[in-house]
């Protein structure tokens, strides 16, 4: 005898895997990895702390000084 097959669910099913099979295409694609994700923030931080150890403050003697 044969097996009942929901027509709703097989659809369903269908669907689903082609939407899993197209995500997985596009991780492949376009994905970075953890690692990766770790080393760009570690970057981006490193170069932040970089710029910021670099600015200048307000000079003595100049408009904002209150001693002035």
């Amino acid at each position: 005898m044969s097996k009942v097959v929901n027509l709703n669910r097989a659809r369903k099913d269908r669907a689903r895997a082609d939407r899993r099979a197209q995500a997985d295409g596009n991780a492949a694609k376009f994905g970075r990895t953890k690692a990766q994700k770790a080393r760009e923030a570690d970057d981006a931080a490193r170069a932040a702390r970089h710029i910021d150890g670099h600015a200048l403050g307000p000079r003595a003697g100049g408009p904002d000084d209150p001693d002035r």
